[in-house]
């Protein structure tokens, strides 16, 4: 559905509450996947942009810290085109309003087809282009799963290192807020979006103590967006990956769980 209610009051301060009791932060969510600010479909453009608009609205209400979307799909038209939809669309949906401690998350896609964000100088590109339009902080959420489905094999030592090296000289280490710990079905560079269990997958448990541990982004926080078709799948998942967590690394990343895309 397009529309969504605004969250009860009482509801927010049990999260509130849940949060303060659990140290649960940062809070980050997920935008509707019916979203599409790239597109110029003059229905699916101005949905979009309301859709938009009320994640912001929710998200600001509720504290959250990140609100996390895809770049969208600019199907019929150029890549260049489909980011300036994007962040013309940001502009549109964030006029008049200015969220206090919210930063929208730009999140790195399998880069299927004609959907933006499979490279990391796209994800850039939205950003600069974003800054000129809206006031609105904008940094970045790596999803593992995506990266090797659109070609960055973060399944080797060697091709970790590479891909870590590009994303900060790309993106910045500073801007890149949150990372989605998910492995792939798919095989690198299929361009295929679908997630599986850590260690499961065609990224691996090795691959993942090496990237828990990196340097560069063991201090960032992760969330699982791991299928569940169990009802054990969720802490299975989370204590593999603070297991893989703890072997070098005394001080391990937060690791937690949101519904899988």
């Amino acid at each position: 559905m397009w529309r969504a209610r605004a969250p009860d009051p009482v509801q927010i301060k049990l999260l509130k509450a849940a949060r303060e009791r659990f140290d649960l932060n940062p809070l980050a969510i997920h935008v509707s996947y019916l979203i599409n600010l790239a597109s110029y479909d003059p229905q699916i453009r101005a949905n979009s942009i309301q859709a938009f608009r009320g994640e912001l609205e929710r998200a600001a209400a509720i504290g959250a810290e990140y609100l996390v979307l895809h770049p969208g799909s600019y199907r019929g038209r150029s890549v260049e085109e489909g980011i300036a939809a994007f962040a013309l669309g940001l502009r549109d949906a964030a006029a008049g309003s200015r969220p206090r401690r919210l930063t929208v998350l730009l999140e790195n896609t399998a880069g299927a087809g004609s959907h933006i964000g499979g490279r990391f100088e796209e994800l850039q590109s939205i950003r600069e282009l974003a800054h000129d339009l809206t006031d609105l902080p904008i940094g970045y959420c790596l999803d593992t799963c995506h990266l090797l489905a659109s070609g960055f094999d973060i399944a080797t030592a060697a091709g970790l290192r590479q891909t870590v090296r590009r994303a900060g000289e790309t993106l910045g280490f500073s801007n890149i807020r949150l990372i989605h710990a998910n492995d792939s079905k798919a095989p690198l560079g299929s361009h295929v979006d679908r997630h599986a269990h850590i260690g499961k997958g065609h990224i691996g448990l090795d691959a993942f103590r090496r990237i828990l541990t990196h340097p560069k982004l063991r201090g960032k926080p992760f969330i699982l967006e791991t299928p569940v078709e169990r009802p054990d799948d969720d802490r299975r998942n989370l204590d593999i990956l603070k297991r893989l967590a703890a072997r070098v690394n005394t001080k391990a990343p937060r690791v937690y769980h949101q519904d899988s895309e």
